[in-house]
């Protein structure tokens, strides 16, 4: 079985399909592979598109290197086009508002869904663990006297008459 590394993927929109460069075991030959994206329209899940062409007999080797969530945002592309949307809106539409800014109780489901596991990414990629060579057992910050404090109206000794 011989082994394929992924070097670069991306889209085609008429046929619609995912196209691979990618680079076999030996590493001297590089080659390109079309992946026709079959039974998708704008209506599509494109999670489970992604997974389930990840996951085809025919494509699954040279998939294996390629990351889920890219197959995900390129069939993210390939629906918006499939919806009238431009490359640029697309892209613009997945990186979404700042995450600190944005509502998330106002989202749908599948959308909430999506932010969660964005965040999910987020905080194991920043985690620290004990193998890290910077890592510090119970580490204690202490913060300058002087330092700008955010007032909060839990603060106020008012609300703690009652008990």
């Amino acid at each position: 079985m011989m082994s394929i590394k992924a070097k670069q993927c991306g889209i085609k929109f008429n046929p619609p399909s995912i196209i691979l460069i990618y680079e076999n075991g030996d590493g001297r030959n590089i080659r390109k592979r079309v992946i026709p994206v079959r039974n998708f329209s704008q209506y599509s899940d494109c999670s489970r598109a992604a997974e389930r062409l990840k996951h085809h007999v025919r494509h699954n080797l040279y998939l294996e290197s390629v990351p889920l969530a890219q197959l995900e945002r390129l069939h993210t592309v390939l629906r918006d086009h499939l919806r009238g949307l431009t490359i640029e809106e697309s892209l613009a539409a997945q990186r979404g508002p700042d995450l600190h800014e944005e509502d998330l109780n106002k989202l749908s489901d599948e959308e909430l869904s999506r932010r969660k596991a964005q965040m999910d990414v987020l905080f194991e990629r920043n985690k620290r663990h004990k193998d890290d060579p910077d890592f510090v057992y119970d580490l204690e910050v202490e913060f300058p006297e002087h330092s700008v404090r955010e007032t909060c109206s839990w603060d106020e000794d008012q609300s703690d008459e009652g008990f």
